[in-house]
């Protein structure tokens, strides 16, 4: 899946930084940590330990996802963060284009998911043995080609976003593991993660974090 790694070069978009948080616009086709084996060592969170020493993983995107993350910069912070994801306090809001005519205009996706074994690492709708998640979406435009769609995942599973939106029948363009008849039409997967809602984990405030999709 990831022999041909060749993640993009040049500065990371920094979008906030205190003492506590470290906010970043992560390019599609970098790895958020490392991968099994020294070829798949480049990633977000080694570049970033460069220049600060100190951070600390919360949460991960995908690959080939683009967008905004959020790390620690102290160990209080990880845990005070970490554990607002495992409570869902955190809004998360992803912008995604999509095959085909999306319909209705907005809705609800309720599908357990769990690890499809023999084709690791895809995941699978599976009533039996999966872990409940769920998505919203609204539909921004349309077209009988395609959609542009904001998600919103209220659950984090593994690749909840791309596997509910090909369980609709619309998987996310340029997906390479789902949707592999669209890659070679589009240089990416046209999955972004547009805006992290959370509180400070030293103040308690809301943050809003907004990143605008390149495509």
């Amino acid at each position: 899946m990831v022999s041909d790694y060749a993640p993009p070069q040049g500065e990371i978009p920094v979008l906030h930084e205190d003492s506590d948080l470290l906010v970043v616009d992560k390019p599609a086709g970098l790895l958020s940590v490392p991968g099994k084996g020294p070829e798949l060592a480049d990633c977000l969170l080694s570049r970033l330990t460069r220049a600060f020493p100190t951070v600390r993983l919360v949460h991960r995107l995908d690959r080939d996802t683009s967008g905004v993350m959020v790390f620690a910069l102290t160990a209080a912070a990880q845990r005070h963060l970490g554990q607002q994801f495992e409570t869902r306090k955190v809004k998360k809001t992803y912008l995604a284009r999509v095959a085909g005519q999306l319909t209705p205009r907005s809705g609800q996706v309720d599908l357990p998911l769990t690890v499809d074994w023999p084709n690791r690492p895809r995941q699978m709708v599976c009533h039996a043995t999966g872990k409940p998640a769920i998505t919203d979406w609204k539909v921004v435009k349309a077209t009988e080609a395609e959609s542009r769609v904001r998600l919103f995942p209220l659950t984090g599973r593994s690749h909840q976003l791309r596997v509910h939106m090909l369980a609709l029948g619309h998987p996310i363009l340029g997906d390479t593991l789902y949707a592999p008849e669209t890659a070679s039409r589009y240089p990416r997967m046209m999955l972004h993660a547009e805006e992290l809602r959370l509180n400070h984990p030293e103040t308690g405030f809301g943050l809003k974090f907004r990143a605008k999709a390149p495509f």
